[in-house]
Parts: structure tokens; sequence; C-alpha cells
């Protein structure tokens, strides 16, 4: 697409959004504030999760959390806990780390300048956009999957949003639209790409810029955002034991790489004097983002006290039981087991 020398031709479009999100913007409680802190939380947990299901999850994570300081202070293992159900758990790790970053580096106030809030961990363009503009009237848009899909499908664009260059190319595009509000503007492209401009069957006739879409007029929504690099999944098998003896179980924390980091696990071998336990194994299949992983998840019922005792003492692992396992967090189809073990 070739661009115009000023945005003077487009601007009626972001206009026209603005006004469909005064009427329509949804009531979300992040949209109440301008806290840096609660709108950094908001744009975090909702990355990876739709808001209908992460709502509840971040109402009780500020709860629990605040601000800065009472995150920054707190345990690691309680901030994964308060982060269960959300999936994507080095998300929680990672603004763990960052409170701790702006009570050092900025003795706890949340930095309002773009180059220092994209330095926190786990910050990158998109967020520190979102945040500068909603919080401290930034003019940068906050450009993620919903810009690529509605400024596509508006100028029927075939740049491919799979490469290299998509985060540059289509900020330059919505500031051709862009307008003097762009906190609202960047909120409101959030709504029109979530429950309007949708990737697949979207609300065409709904959409308050049905007038200046190029692919809706001609018939070619599907056709967009082009995008032609496809990442390959890989396929993972996974072994686990869950061994057991007297209602309780063991259990060992993952370390800070990989997958599922820093979440509790049941051990992933077993000596020789332990097989003679195993009762039976049981499959799961599991989808992680470009991860399908196979587990397989074997009922170990110890009877000898002895090679318990031994086996615990060998590899230091921790002894917990159904009710104390709900206070610490386990990878969803490990939780699902131990779930399932209650019934058995």
């Amino acid at each position: 697409m070739e661009k115009s020398n000023g945005n003077l031709n487009f601007l009626h479009i972001g206009n026209r959004l603005l006004d469909w999100y005064k009427k329509h913007a949804r009531d979300l409680p992040f949209r109440q504030t301008k806290d840096p802190y609660k709108i950094w939380i908001c744009e975090i947990v909702f990355q990876q999760t739709r808001i209908s299901q992460g709502l509840s999850h971040y109402n009780n994570f500020i709860k629990r959390f605040p601000d800065v300081k009472t995150l920054a202070e707190a345990d690691e293992d309680e901030v994964l806990l308060y982060w269960k159900g959300l999936g994507y758990y080095s998300r929680a790790i990672n603004i763990h780390k960052a409170a701790r970053q702006i009570m050092h580096d900025h003795g706890g106030v949340f930095p309002s300048g773009y180059e220092d809030i994209l330095k926190l961990k786990g910050v990158g363009k998109y967020t520190a956009a979102a945040i500068l503009s909603i919080c401290f009237g930034g003019k940068t848009p906050a450009v993620d999957g919903n810009f690529y899909r509605v400024l596509s499908r508006i100028f029927a664009d075939d740049f491919d949003i799979s490469g290299s260059g998509a985060f540059t190319y289509f900020s330059e595009l919505a500031r051709l639209v862009m307008p003097e509000n762009v906190g609202d503007f960047n909120q409101a492209m959030m709504d029109l790409g979530s429950e309007i401009c949708k990737p697949k069957n979207p609300l065409c006739h709904q959409c308050p810029l049905q007038e200046d879409c190029l692919a809706f007029s001609l018939h070619k929504t599907a056709f967009f955002p082009v995008k032609t690099k496809k990442v390959k999944t890989e396929d993972l098998y996974l072994e686990y034991y869950f061994v057991h003896r007297d209602g309780r179980f063991l259990i060992r924390q993952r370390n800070g790489d990989f997958i599922w980091k820093k979440l509790f696990e049941f051990p992933s071998a077993i000596p020789g004097k332990l097989e003679p336990f195993v009762k039976n194994m049981k499959t799961t299949g599991h989808k992680l983002t470009h991860k399908n992983l196979t587990i397989g998840i074997y009922d170990v019922e110890v009877t000898s006290e002895e090679i318990w005792n031994e086996f615990i003492a060998e590899n230091q692992y921790l002894i917990t039981d159904h009710e104390q396992s709900r206070g610490k967090s386990f990878p969803k189809p490990l939780e699902n087991y131990i779930q399932n073990s209650l019934k058995d």
C-alpha cells in the first residue's frame, strides 16, 4: 500500500472509531483507572487470556497485590499461586521481577517514560505503548494482533504480518488514522478487534468502520491479514510418577528454564526398587504455544515405609497431600490428575 504524506485523509476513521467507543466501550474495572500499575497488570493478564476468562483472576490478583510494593515484597510462590488458572506462568515470574525493578530503580514509582517502561522485565513494545498512552498521555499506538487485523482489512493491505518489519509497518499505518486521544484509540482498537473485527466470521454489519473498509467492499475480509510464515509445532513426550503413600504424595519445584517455570511437578523418574509398586499408567494430551505434549503419568503406591523414606531422602522431594497441594501451582495436566486421584 502507498501511504499518504499526511494523515488528514484518514483521521475521520480514527474519530469515527472513538465515537463508537464512547457508546460501546466494555465496562471493565481497569477502564475506571489511570493507575499504571493496574493497567500494567491487566495488559499482562490479558495478553494470552480472554477478558471473560481472566477477569476474576485479575480482580483477585489486584485485591491481593494492590500496588507495586505489595507485589515486590511477596514470595514468588504466592505470586504464582494467584496466577493459577491463567497459564503462561513465566508472565507471573516476570511481573514479580519487574515489581522489584520498579522498587529498586524507580523508588517504587511506576516509570512514565517509554524506554524506562520497556526495560521492565516481560514488557514489550505493545504493553509499553498501552501503559504510556492510557496513563501518561503518550502518542504511541499499541500495535498488536487487533491492529494488524483491523488495519490490514481497512486498507486491504497485504503486508505479511509474520515478517520482521510488521510491527514498524503497522505502527506507521496506525498513525494515519490515529486521533489525538491515543489512549482511548488504543483501547477502542482492542474492543473492535475482540468484539467485531474477529479473526474468523467478523461482524461487519456491526462495524463502525464498514464504510471505510476496503476489504469489506471487495468481499475479501477473509483474506486479511496476510500471514505466510508458520511456526513449526514441536511434539514432546513427558513422563511422571505419582508416588504416594497413605494419602500423601511427592512433588518438587521446577527450575526457571523450559516450560512450566517454577511450577510444582511429580517425580519424572523412579529407581528400580519402586517399579514393583507401579499400579497403572494414564496418558493425557496438552497443548502449549507451538508444543503438543503427550504426558504419561504412572500411579506408584508405595507400601514399604522404608523404601518410601529412602526415596525421599535420596532425592529431597517435598511431601504434600491433597489439601496442602491446593496452596501450590501445578501444570494443568498434573493438577487435573491430583483432583481425579481423589475420586479413584
